[in-house]
């Protein structure tokens, strides 16, 4: 049987492969917090740690792993490419964060609305740097929403400002 292998990113630095017991002893030691992101074969993007129930599960009596060495740039337990990790600050995982839609819809659709489109925006990459990914993705919905409310009010106000012009031209040309 083939065993679990996972990477996990600390640091701005990817580790890895280590076995699924492996990564849950280093888990127990501290070496791994929950907002470390993680990666196995078969996940769509990189998680924090604490997200998986899989490695929340892990008993507290289970000691680390002896004579491993400490995550650091001489570890053997480094690859450079690993699927789905670039390298960099942190893995990068693809949420849209819907800025330049945002900054549109407020020049030309709706400011009111607009502007909390363009804060959630700008919340989503720095989310994403930090491995809050879930908190990112929520920024990334709300910027979406607000965008759309935006034009849609934008694009009310037009159609109502046309009827108005041609209701009023109707109602001119009818009194002539």
């Amino acid at each position: 049987m083939a065993r679990m292998q996972w990477y996990y990113a600390k640091g701005g630095t990817q580790f890895g492969p280590v076995e699924d017991s492996e990564l849950k002893a280093r888990i127990s030691a501290g070496e791994v917090g929950p907002a470390d992101l993680v990666w196995r074969e078969g996940m769509g993007d990189w998680t924090p740690a604490g997200q998986l129930a899989e490695l929340r599960t892990v008993p507290a009596a289970v000691p680390p792993v002896a004579g491993l060495p400490s995550a650091g740039p001489a570890s053997p337990y480094q690859t450079p490419a690993a699927p789905g990790y670039s390298g960099g600050f942190a893995p990068q995982v693809a949420i849209p964060n819907y800025l330049w839609q945002s900054i549109v819809v407020t020049l030309f659709c709706c400011w009111p609305l607009g502007i909390p489109a363009i804060v959630f925006a700008a919340k989503v990459e720095g989310m994403v740097a930090r491995g809050d990914i879930a908190g990112a993705r929520e920024a990334s919905d709300k910027a979406k929403m607000w965008c759309w409310w935006s034009f849609g009010s934008g694009l009310l106000v037009i159609v109502a400002y046309i009827a108005f012009i041609v209701i009023a031209a109707a109602s001119g040309n009818m009194s002539h």
